[in-house]
């Protein structure tokens, strides 16, 4: 089978890459024509419906109007993107649990596997889910949408990177995160983050009962803990590969090894380039866009470029590759029975060594008066150890015991010795 290489996949990233400056180009040239649209739209303060917008049908809500409207082609093109990586993000996880479930039944040992399962599937449900959020940035900001943005969007990557960082502690070897224990503590790690968010949300709310508002420094103060979590995974992310580049690997385990490095190298180059993506949204978000004069309508289309570029990186770098290391390192793991055939011992050469024994041909366990080549000899036992000595040689009269050293002055033994009387 063909080696899985890391190569392979800078290709993608680099496109992934791309997507970033290709939409803010779109935005750019429509900005223009979307205020003058805005204009002649408002021109009817009760109108809610979109007349003559190319690519969307008369009569549509004003609020999906970025999901049709060929003039500001961000949101058909990160639409597309979206959809995509939700499909193939839920093909992954359907292959993925009918594979396991095949080993399982095909299987006539108990696998290990079920655990890194657990948590793959969990972490491409988690990616899928960041592909569907994108939706709620390219409809506009709504009470109903509003709720959906604040929860989905910090839980879903707590998730993904809680995912990540159970992941790093299985590879460093930590007893806590070893079979089933790597999926619970992705859990425990993800339910901080739904905690954080649900509060945030009962708080403004139920119990102050005000519109579902925020500012985008709000925003991005809700994601510290995630922030938290990527930071840690990208640190134990480093400490792997340091490790497994540094660790001499002997020739029957160069396989094993090769295969961990290139898990490693995914790994920290799939954390890499989320920590970019953060770094350059937040930053956009909270300064950019101010300074830019692009607020508010380079909000949305930042978030849902962060959204798509991230969930892509996380699909390709982590989900695919993981997906089939386990698969791989399991076909792998199956024993197959040895087979002697064409082995050859290194004492083949000596003649009698080859043919068969059988108990009575020791002679060390035989008795003289057996009939050996038609010579009867007389009854006379044989030490196990010894084959040429004869027990009945022994005279229990004599006495065989080993002389011991004596000393004459034993109450004193050391007075001659230092010149003493």
């Amino acid at each position: 089978m063909d080696t899985f290489s890391p190569q392979e996949h800078t290709k993608p990233f680099t496109l992934l890459l791309f997507l970033i400056h290709a939409p803010f180009t779109c935005l750019c040239q429509s900005t223009n024509i979307s205020s003058i649209s805005a204009t002649s739209n408002s021109t009817s303060p009760n109108s809610t419906t979109l007349r003559a917008v190319p690519g969307c049908r008369n009569g549509l809500d004003t609020i999906y109007r970025y999901l049709c409207d060929r003039r500001a082609a961000w949101g058909i093109i990160l639409e597309t993107l979206a959809s995509a990586g939700f499909l193939f993000s839920i093909i992954l996880i359907i292959s993925l649990l009918l594979w396991s479930l095949w080993i399982c039944v095909s299987s006539r040992q108990r696998s290990n596997i079920g655990g890194t399962v657990a948590c793959m599937s969990m972490f491409l449900l988690a990616t899928a889910g960041i592909f569907a959020t994108t939706f709620s940035f390219i409809i506009r900001l709504t009470p109903q949408t509003c709720p959906t943005r604040l929860f989905l969007f910090s839980v879903l990557f707590s998730l993904a990177f809680s995912c990540l960082l159970a992941r790093c502690l299985a590879l460093l070897g930590f007893a806590a995160a070893r079979g089933w224990g790597e999926p619970a503590l992705a859990l425990g790690l993800f339910i901080v983050q739904v905690i954080i968010s649900t509060q945030w949300l009962i708080l403004v709310l139920v119990r102050d009962k005000n519109r579902c508002e925020y500012s985008q420094e709000e925003f991005a103060m809700l994601q510290i803990y995630v922030l938290c979590l990527l930071s840690v995974s990208l640190i134990l992310s480093m400490h792997f590969l340091c490790r497994s580049c540094t660790t001499y690997s002997y020739s029957y385990a160069g396989a094993a090894h090769q295969q961990s490095r290139q898990q490693a190298m995914l790994l920290f180059l799939t954390l890499l380039l989320s920590v970019g993506i953060w770094v350059v949204w937040i930053t956009m978000l909270i300064k950019g866009n101010p300074e830019l004069g692009r607020r508010p309508h380079w909000d949305d289309p930042v978030l849902s470029i962060a959204l798509v570029t991230n969930g892509w990186v996380l699909l390709m770098g982590h989900g695919l590759s993981q997906v089939a290391f386990i698969c791989r390192g399991e076909a792998k793991s199956k024993e197959i029975p040895l087979s002697f055939a064409g082995w050859t011992s290194a004492s083949a050469d000596i003649p009698g060594l080859g043919s068969p024994k059988e108990g009575r041909e020791n002679g060390s366990f035989e008795s003289e008066s057996e009939n050996r080549r038609g010579r009867t000899t007389n009854l006379e036992l044989q030490s196990p150890y010894e084959s040429g000595f004869s027990m009945t040689e022994i005279d229990p009269d004599k006495d065989y015991t080993i002389p011991r050293p004596q000393t004459t002055n034993y109450r004193e033994p050391y007075d001659e010795y230092y010149g003493q009387n």
